[in-house]
């Protein structure tokens, strides 16, 4: 029997650093960003991310996996600061980051708004989305929903050109003996969240997913904790994951911080079971505490 564990958390929206927003933001969508963070920022809390994250080091998984907003403003400061907390959380080799909308928050003149983030985006040479990651028999897909969007919109994008590489992806690794793990920010299920944050091609995606299959998706930009499913090839149903907010006190509409401890389980020649154990903090005491267990296959 072999055993990978991913940890899966979401949404940390790091606080903004000096710097984080200038003048020149008075005329974009930061500014609403920043009216909003006013709020937020009482709600996101960094010694809570910090709690979160020690926590997950002692278990010491084989991988992390993180759905992205990082950032706020999705400023240069914020993604350098953003590189240094993610050199911070592991290895980049041991760290996948699917960016979330809050890091593509405006219009960027480059192509590559997320080089900054490279080492933590896939394995080998920079390239377009989905990016690739092969760990003991684990396929880890990285999805990019993140898409500048108009004011007090949310919504995610993939595009037909991402959606192309995917299928062709999912193609190549079907015969391959692998546990496909898919990661994006946006749910890809319909009604976890409004039309003005859901994700504007997930019709397409899940076609994809019915027609080519994957064995786990994790999500966040809910900030909850949810399991659902999309249809997947056979009649077989693909387990969705999302989880809440690392950095959420849990005083709003919100739960609290929390993470996903899932364990990949391979016996024999038989389809992998999925473990999940959710740990977050313990409302009186505040220390990390598990949550509960519960298998999703």
């Amino acid at each position: 029997m072999s055993i990978f564990r991913i940890a899966h958390l979401s949404d940390p929206h790091l606080p903004p650093p000096k710097g984080a927003f200038g003048w020149r933001d008075l005329a974009s969508k930061r500014l609403l960003s920043r009216i909003a963070w006013r709020r937020k920022r009482r709600e996101h809390q960094p010694e809570v991310l910090a709690a979160l994250v020690a926590d997950i080091q002692a278990h010491a998984p084989d991988h992390i996996a993180l759905t992205g907003d990082l950032t706020n403003f999705a400023s240069k400061a914020e993604f350098d600061a953003a590189r240094q907390w993610l050199s911070g959380l592991g290895p980049a080799e041991g760290v996948t980051l699917s960016p979330g909308n809050h890091d593509a928050l405006v219009a960027s003149p480059r192509s590559d708004r997320f080089s900054t983030w490279s080492d933590w985006l896939g394995d080998g040479e920079t390239g377009d989305f989905p990016r690739l990651r092969l760990r003991d028999g684990v396929a880890i897909i990285n999805l990019c929903s993140a898409v500048p969007t108009a004011p007090h919109l949310a919504t995610g994008q993939l595009g037909d050109a991402q959606l192309a590489r995917l299928e062709a992806l999912l193609i190549d690794l079907a015969d391959r003996d692998l546990v496909r793990v898919v990661l994006i920010h946006h749910p890809p299920v319909p009604g976890v969240v409004s039309r003005r944050k859901a994700l504007d091609d997930q019709a397409a995606l899940q076609a994809i997913l019915q027609r080519h299959g994957a064995e786990l998706i994790l999500h966040g930009h809910a900030h909850e904790a949810l399991v659902t499913t999309l249809a997947g090839p056979n009649g077989r149903d693909i387990p969705v994951l999302g989880v809440p907010s690392a950095s959420a006190v849990g005083r709003g509409k919100h739960p609290a911080a929390r993470w996903h401890a899932i364990e990949i389980i391979r016996e024999g020649s038989g389809p992998a079971k999925i473990r999940v154990i959710a740990r977050g903090l313990d409302p009186v005491t505040g220390s990390p505490t598990e949550l509960g267990r519960y298998s999703l296959v």
